[in-house]
């Protein structure tokens, strides 16, 4: 009976004994862990949460670099939605501009990837010629594109000139100019093509053969195989692009002479507006407080976007989004 208790007693001092090494190992492990993640947590700290602290407490008062920051509440925001039309104005140009630019892209995208996955000599070569504008030098883009949407000399109007139809003044018809930077963001589609080319090549050939058996056409092929199982990605870009499409600045600033907001303002874009308010008319304040409507926006958005992803958004192990 003794031998049999000195034995429980040795197996629970040995349990003991491993639970606390077990214990300890897993301490150390997280310790690692933070370690290695550290360096994301005190960039997002300093250069991410901090930046967005600064800009929520200006955003509530009256700071133009040189002074003081005096606290005056909300009175920028009440200022803004009641006394500043340009603001509605910018956010009616880039509610537009993400409205068409989103979509038509990513359907774009989605022909694209599927036109260059067939399998003929040569696909590689017309991959990279497609790819290439995603690629290059904004600025440089920006210019080329300038001269070819010149009314009068211009590549695009040129074309259209030989098939009888006369081209519009792109960027100095107020009606026209939105629509020709959408044009332009069309041409660089590559870059997302590329992720939904590699997505196609992950699709099962399996399952285009049994459909092909069964007689479904080329149509219900991609409507019901190709469309579901590359979903993820399509919303991927939905939610990347329309986040990247309410910060369109750069544009809207080279193509209209440093930032003159183009013919009747219809290229003043919500972030030249605010770059306007912050570096021209140094109100930072003001600008920090269009930062923060900006952020509620997209943030509301993308919130939207994860709420409806459950309806159509299929992924391959049988769950939607």
């Amino acid at each position: 009976m003794f031998i049999l208790i000195m034995e429980e007693v040795n197996q629970l001092a040995a349990a003991v004994k491993q639970k606390k090494s077990s214990s300890k190992r897993k301490k150390q492990e997280a310790l690692w862990g933070l370690l290695f993640v550290s360096p994301f947590i005190i960039g997002f700290l300093i250069f991410m949460l901090g930046p967005m602290l600064f800009s929520f407490y200006g955003s509530l008062t009256n700071y133009n670099l040189t002074s003081k920051m005096d606290f005056i509440g909300f009175d920028n925001f009440t200022r803004m939605f009641t006394q500043d039309e340009l603001f509605w104005k910018s956010l009616y140009n880039t509610g537009y501009y993400v409205l068409f630019n989103v979509p038509l892209t990513a359907v774009g995208s989605v022909l694209l990837a599927v036109l260059l996955n067939q399998r003929v000599r040569g696909m590689s070569v017309f991959r990279t010629i497609f790819y290439l504008p995603a690629i290059l030098s904004g600025v440089a883009v920006y210019v080329l594109w300038m001269q070819m949407l010149s009314p009068t000399s211009g590549l695009i109007n040129t074309v259209l000139a030989w098939v009888g139809v006369e081209g519009p003044a792109w960027l100095f018809n107020p009606e026209w100019t939105k629509p020709a930077l959408i044009l332009m963001k069309l041409w660089s589609v590559g870059g997302a093509m590329l992720l939904y080319l590699a997505t196609l090549q992950n699709v099962p050939n399996q399952l285009y053969e049994s459909a092909e058996i069964d007689g479904a056409s080329a149509f219900k092929r991609f409507r019901h195989i190709t469309l579901p199982l590359i979903t993820p990605i399509i919303f991927y870009d939905v939610v990347t692009s329309t986040i990247g499409a309410f910060q369109i600045f750069q544009e809207a600033y080279v193509m209209t002479e440093s930032g003159t907001n183009g013919p009747a303002n219809s290229l003043l874009f919500y972030n030249l507006h605010m770059w306007n308010k912050a570096f021209v008319a140094f109100d930072m304040g003001y600008a920090m407080a269009m930062s923060m409507v900006l952020f509620v926006i997209v943030l509301g958005l993308t919130f939207v976007n994860l709420k409806l992803a459950p309806r159509w958004v299929h992924y391959g192990g049988g769950r939607n989004g």
